[in-house]
């Protein structure tokens, strides 16, 4: 066994290191790589380190981690447009497996309470194969957005019913049921309503963004110390942190670019050595009690886990590749079987055999959920790729601020937003800065930061009457929506009806959906009534046009006075949509009409295709 703290750090590394690097070579996911070194270097195996080491006490971090990264990367928008097939789908995920497991462990022999807490253990999960949607970039796919949804409620029953069982089997005259809810109650609305406030004033005072990663990580760590007390654990409460911190964290901020790197390349790993360390292989030949045990409980939970995903697909009537994403992320198991499984076992409930076979089941459906998630990932990237609609343009984009040198804000901004290829600049006042984007025909934005962006609550957005004739609108829509969409944002559009419809069609795109409410303004003059309506971390958006164009109205002229008058506290953003080159400016007086953009091509289209089939 080694001793030396330095010689047990360089083993560790070295590990991190080459493990990825290996894998990659064989071509197995690097989860299965990490917990097979672990049972090698284990206590059960060459001994080098023994189970008390301080690997598997930083690796409960990492499986903190894992869930705090599923809350945090939730797509706020998308949640809310799937929530009800979320929670139908957590309930799904729970209730089969739950059932199943019961049966199949009172058929083994084992009493009420025993197969009870065994049907809880099957209907948890942990997302370990998070990393791998991450990787490939279909965190944003609904089928993930439904798992990760369905995990907070599926968690949350499994750990009710090991709370009840164990205050019921120890605690009988302890505690009490109203001290239990009471403790939950208190933690819940400690993490998400106090955490946020705490978080938001944090980040507006100190824009650090190492200050912000050791802010999060430490109410993280809080929220699992609050869980453990509540009677639950403490990955039910890193979950439901990641989700109440969500909107202040966006997934391209600096700051999650530093959760992402020390949570990937140091506490996962840890985390899943430390699951290798736990593992006997000489279970497997030292009785048959303990492998047909486990052969039990790893059919009980892929065949409950399966089930639900199936269900899933035919409720929500998704494809077969994002079933089998949903199944690769809800079956892998250890964070939730490990607490569920151990409590069970210091209480008397679970003898050693469960024990050592859900140790085993563990090493099997993490290695099988890898290979699932992987393939299933992959698969589902491709075709996203394939059918990535033309949401951004390649040309650049001409962003500026007036009067104020503001590169890291504009930077920040780009990032979040992913506007491809920006060209920064500032200009001394907006009249240099309104010629500059009269002689450009690219999208421009003149942005005045008030305070972070990731602490900016709403965006108030005001479109002019014919925004959506404008050649590729359709950008300008899509920067909106992606920066709503990392930051976490509501947006209300103020606009006129027949814009409207237009940007209610825009919202409904499959794959592209916006979470937006509207208000009444008939022309742009009535712009002024936004400013009835602000809050402290509002910021507005106009959205303004060059001349000749079809939405011009002489009153954008005015919007640099308006903005210094009633929004100078605020931050705003002007933008002006691609002007397209090359056509003649319409001659009003004659009867010429300005040619249709592809925008408005595309808007027309959906219009045509929800008239005839309400007509069927």
């Amino acid at each position: 066994m080694i001793s030396n703290p330095l010689a047990i750090i360089a083993l560790v590394l070295a590990t991190i290191l080459l493990i990825p690097m290996v894998c990659r070579k064989i071509r197995i996911p690097s989860i299965v790589g990490f917990i097979l070194v672990g049972i090698i270097v284990g206590p059960y195996g060459l001994g080098l380190f023994d189970s008390g080491t301080s690997i598997q006490t930083l690796g409960k971090i990492g499986m903190l981690y894992i869930m705090l990264q599923a809350g945090i990367e939730v797509d706020v928008n998308d949640f809310r447009q799937q929530r009800g097939r979320a929670l139908l789908f957590g309930l799904y995920s729970f209730i089969f497996p739950f059932a199943l497991g019961f049966g199949t462990s009172l058929l083994l022999g084992f009493n009420g309470v025993t197969s009870a807490l065994m049907g809880a253990m099957y209907g948890s999960h942990t997302l370990m194969t998070y990393p791998i949607v991450d990787r490939y970039g279909v965190q944003k796919n609904a089928s993930v957005n439904i798992a990760v949804g369905g995990t907070m409620l599926s968690i949350t029953l499994s750990l009710l019913v090991l709370a009840i069982l164990k205050s019921n089997f120890v605690y009988m005259d302890q505690l009490s049921v109203w001290g239990l809810l009471g403790r939950i109650l208190l933690t819940l609305l400690t993490i998400t309503i106090v955490f946020p406030w705490l978080a938001q004033r944090f980040f507006k005072r100190w824009q650090d963004a190492t200050n912000g990663f050791l802010i999060v990580m430490t109410m993280m760590v809080i929220s699992a110390l609050m869980a453990d007390w509540a009677g639950l654990e403490g990955i039910l409460g890193a979950f439901i942190c990641g989700v109440a911190l969500n909107r202040l964290v966006p997934n391209l901020s600096p700051v999650m670019q530093r959760i992402n790197f020390v949570g990937n390349n140091i506490f996962v790993p840890l985390f899943l050595l430390g699951v290798g360390m736990m593992i006997d292989m000489s279970l497997l030949w030292s009785g048959w009690a303990t492998i047909v045990i486990a052969l039990v409980m790893i059919a009980t939970k892929l065949v409950g886990k399966w089930f639900a995903s199936w269900l899933a697909q035919k409720s929500f009537g998704l494809q077969g590749v994002e079933r089998q994403l949903m199944f690769g992320l809800t079956h892998a198991t250890a964070a939730g079987t490990l607490a569920i499984v151990t409590i069970g076992y210091e209480t008397g409930i679970f003898d050693a055999e469960i024990l050592n076979a859900a140790v085993l089941m563990i090493l099997v459906l993490c290695t099988s959920a890898s290979f699932v998630t992987e393939y299933a990932a992959k698969q589902l990237a491709l075709q996203e790729e394939a059918r990535l609609e033309a949401d951004k343009k390649e040309d650049s984009w001409l962003m500026m601020t007036v009067a104020e040198n503001r590169h890291y804000e504009l930077r920040e901004l780009s990032e979040l937003a992913e506007l491809p290829a920006p060209i920064f600049t500032n200009e001394s006042d907006w009249t240099e800065a309104t010629q500059l984007v009269n002689t450009q025909s690219k999208a421009a934005i003149i942005y005045h930061p008030a305070q972070p962006l990731n602490t900016i609550s709403r965006i108030l957005v005001a479109v002019p009457r014919y925004a959506e004739k404008e050649h590729d609108f359709i950008s300008c829509f899509g920067l909106i929506r992606r920066l709503s969409s990392q930051i976490g944002a509501k947006v209300i559009f103020f606009t006129n009806d027949d814009t409207q419809r237009a940007l209610q069609a825009f919202c409904r795109r499959k794959g592209k959906y916006l979470r937006a409410s509207y208000r009444e303004m008939e022309d742009y003059e009535d712009v002024l009534m936004m400013a009835k309506q602000m809050k402290p971390d509002d910021m507005i958006v106009m959205v303004n046009a060059r001349p000749s164009t079809p939405s011009f109205n002489p009153l954008f002229e005015q919007v640099p006075n308006m903005l210094e008058r009633f929004f100078k506290d605020h931050s705003y953003m002007v933008v002006y949509p691609e002007q397209e080159t090359g056509n003649s400016v319409p001659d009003l007086l004659t009867g010429d009409t300005t040619q249709a953009s592809k925008t408005w091509k595309i808007v027309s289209a959906m219009k045509r295709w929800v008239l005839s089939f309400q007509q069927r």
